[in-house]
């Protein structure tokens, strides 16, 4: 009897260990509300719930371990109806990231190749809600973005080349225990075009026409927030079979 409590109690702790040791990559982000740089004309707070996200981007070391057990996603077999020809352009094989670090941020991932990884993970991507939300605390507020300096370092990074070089946790913490929201790479949201429309601006009628070109910042909730309007704009340059050097990601749940 006390040999089975014993074996028992160790399976317990040893769950309990494993529980802790697998929340380590990711916290808790407690459900609040923002107003996005865009929205409608009456500016109502965007309510985002609970979730968890990913403390760091993904590196070329778990893209590498996921390529291994998922080979239709490596660069010489994935169609191309799901990644461009740069896809992984910077690899030198389908499971050699060459000379890069491999605690740097993997890039050049399509979306489909992103979601794909999260779901691999028992996870998913982060809406662009909640990567906004989680994205405007900096070290000491959980909203920032009306201090200059913090703008201006968002901006500062926008101008430097080849971030993606660096390691994962090279820029600071913010108050929820996620790093690299800003200063490392480009992210990959769950809902990353939606705010623009799948027509053409020229012939689409309604208010989302603000939304184009230089009319986006008519609409801009706040309109010195330039760096967030960066955001935006790249992610409506996008498809979902495309990729980029310095766009990456990270996992939420």
């Amino acid at each position: 009897m006390k040999t089975t409590i014993y074996t028992l109690s160790c399976l317990f702790f040893m769950l309990l260990g494993n529980l802790s040791l697998h929340g380590q990559d990711m916290v808790q982000i407690k459900k609040g509300s923002y107003i996005p740089l865009y929205g409608s004309a009456d500016k109502k707070p965007v309510q985002v719930a609970a979730f968890q996200l990913d403390i760091y981007p993904v590196t070329n070391q778990d893209f590498l371990d996921f390529l291994k057990k998922n080979p239709a996603y490596r660069k010489s077999t994935i169609k191309r109806i799901f990644a461009d020809k740069s896809y992984l352009g910077y690899w030198k094989g389908d499971l050699d990231f060459g000379a890069a670090n491999p605690k740097a941020p993997v890039t050049q991932v399509s979306w489909f190749a992103a979601k794909k990884y999260c779901e691999s993970k028992g996870k998913r991507l982060p809406s662009m809600d909640e990567w906004e939300y989680a994205a405007m605390a900096d070290a000491k507020q959980l909203d920032a973005r009306k201090k200059e300096s913090y703008n201006q370092y968002i901006l500062r990074w926008y101008e430097t080349s080849k971030t993606f070089n660096n390691p994962v946790g090279s820029t600071f913490k913010n108050v929820w225990g996620v790093y690299d929201m800003h200063g490392l790479v480009w992210e990959w949201t769950a809902d990353f075009n939606s705010i623009f429309l799948s027509g053409e601006s020229r012939k689409d009628k309604g208010e989302d026409s603000n939304l184009f070109c230089g009319g986006a910042s008519v609409n801009a909730s706040d309109l010195m927030n330039y760096a967030a309007f960066m955001r935006y704009a790249f992610r409506g340059s996008m498809k979902a079979n495309y990729s980029s050097r310095n766009l990456g990601f990270r996992c939420a749940r």
